[in-house]
């Protein structure tokens, strides 16, 4: 069984705003979602981000840090969360990942993790 790290990008003008009908039915999309990959006893870890403004990058060059606010890339769609989970295969985490709410609207992004 191989872990996978399934990266969740959804366009974060379109997230439902707090308190609304929307977010809980996105929570509970969620929360169905989890119950499911533990009860198939496929999830390791995972936990929704903080919107991206909260968020930095750090490069460094030169030996000098360079840290920037908000995403990476202005552009790019919202890391709304990240899920790791154990499957027999890609084809497994490949259903997984059609099952995640995120897809449906965002993109699940899906990367083998290497064992060291």
């Amino acid at each position: 069984m191989a872990r996978y790290i399934f990266l969740q990008y959804v366009d974060e003008s379109k997230a439902p705003h707090p308190g609304s009908p929307e977010l809980h039915a996105q929570i509970d999309a969620f929360a169905k979602y989890l119950d499911e990959v533990k009860a198939a006893g496929a999830f390791k870890d995972g936990d929704p981000c903080q919107p991206s403004a909260a968020g930095f990058s750090v490069s460094v060059q030169g030996g000098h840090a360079k840290t920037s606010d908000g995403p990476m890339h202005a552009q790019s769609p919202w890391l709304n969360g990240y899920f790791v989970l154990e499957c027999k295969d890609r084809a497994e985490a490949e259903a997984w990942a059609a099952k995640n709410p995120a897809a449906h609207g965002g993109t699940v992004e899906v990367h083998p993790i290497l064992s060291l």
